[in-house]
């Protein structure tokens, strides 16, 4: 049997349970009680912290607003650039056929590619008919020369004889009528010979100025007439151009001379030109206009192609942020956050223009005096309240 101590409650001393009597379950049981009575109260003081904690750490939190560093941008002088897409061709295409009656192509002097001079043939056409229409035509005025000389030597001999009286007076205006008709022609003859001569020298395809060949139709062998399509493409002075298509509101910052840079899809090269027309219409359906750059030839300016361009306009005023404060939301509209006089988050929506070392130039929905969050604005959200912090310096 185990011994144990209790209170001696009359003499208030401790002494042996056992020799007081007092049973072994009855000691048991008074410490189990002991130890649970000890135990719930320090369960229940941990509890009470918690509640505690759990009731005023929300009032803490919303007490404290969130700080967030914000920029004023100002206005900067920035250069806003166009870019539009188009066409390349050549500035004067010029398409070149048959000038006379035409026939049988008997040579091809030139192929695609071929700088060719002002007046420098390029095809010729067999003059076989016409050469022998040219031979008759000599030969009918030789003809009319004779016969307008022999009716010259039967005036003269009539006009001889009308003072004696053999030859009467209508007999010499009859002469005279026929060595004019002789005459006239000789006149005709020689004019139709001049005709056929002009035709036999059309007969040769020829460039009507100097340029590069751009295309070639024709083959030796093929039969070509004044109806014919345009046998040879020539671009004068191989001088090409890009035509592109704008908006009404970009179309009205081009101007003439405005200098631009054309790359060709598929290309990393730039070729520099000058805008040389400005359309003097909008299309009413697209809203859209026409601009045109001259462009001095070269090997990858090929006509035809696409290619893109960018305009350098004329530098304007315009806030500048960095790139950490502008966003896009999922359709790919661009904005930013403000901090308004309240300390409350309020969205922008914004148009940007080009990204530099500078950063991004704001072209519309900013003034410049607003307060613009700087960062982290992905962890914030319309209507917040936050505590601006003004960012100076670089």
């Amino acid at each position: 049997m185990d011994t144990g101590w209790g209170m001696n409650y009359d003499t208030g001393a401790w002494q042996d349970e056992t020799d007081a009597g007092v049973p072994d379950r009855t000691v048991v049981r008074r410490r189990r009680m002991l130890i649970l009575v000890f135990g719930a109260i320090i369960l229940a003081m941990v509890a009470g912290s918690v509640l505690y904690k759990r009731g005023h750490k929300p009032a803490v939190a919303a007490a404290t607003a969130p700080s967030v560093t914000v920029i004023v941008p100002g206005q900067t002088s920035v250069a806003d650039s166009i870019t539009a897409t188009g066409t390349l061709q050549a500035k004067r295409d010029m398409p070149v056929g048959v000038a006379g009656e035409g026939g049988m192509v008997s040579r091809v002097l030139v192929d695609a590619g071929d700088w060719v001079r002002a007046g420098q043939t390029l095809a010729t056409v067999d003059p076989a008919v016409q050469a022998a229409q040219t031979s008759q035509m000599q030969a009918q005025i030789q003809s009319a020369t004779a016969n307008a000389k022999l009716a010259q030597s039967q005036l003269d001999r009539a006009q001889a004889l009308v003072g004696r009286g053999f030859i009467s007076k209508a007999d010499i205006d009859s002469r005279t009528a026929a060595r004019d008709a002789a005459a006239a022609g000789v006149k005709l003859a020689q004019a139709q010979y001049r005709e056929m001569s002009a035709r036999l020298s059309r007969l040769d395809i020829r460039a009507p100025s100097a340029g590069l060949v751009l295309a070639r139709n024709v083959e030796a062998g093929q039969i070509v007439s004044s109806g014919s399509t345009a046998l040879f493409r020539v671009a004068m002075d191989g001088e090409m151009e890009f035509d592109a298509r704008l908006a009404e509101q970009d179309l009205a910052r081009i101007h003439l001379g405005m200098a631009s840079t054309v790359t060709p899809v598929g290309t990393v090269h730039g070729y520099t030109g000058h805008v040389w027309q400005v359309a003097p219409m909008i299309d009413p359906n697209s809203r859209q206009g026409v601009v045109r750059v001259q462009l001095a030839y070269a090997p990858g300016l090929r006509p035809g192609g696409f290619a893109t361009a960018s305009f350098v306009a004329d530098p304007r005023q315009a806030p500048v942020l960095p790139e950490s404060a502008v966003m896009s939301d999922a359709k790919g509209v661009n904005y930013v956050y403000l901090v308004g006089a309240d300390n409350h988050v309020v969205r922008r929506d914004v148009k940007v223009g080009d990204v530099s070392d500078a950063g991004v130039a704001v072209l519309s929905g900013l003034g410049g005096t607003e307060r613009v969050v700087y960062s982290a604005g992905a962890f914030l959200n319309p209507g917040d309240k936050v505590v601006p912090i003004v960012k100076t310096g670089a």
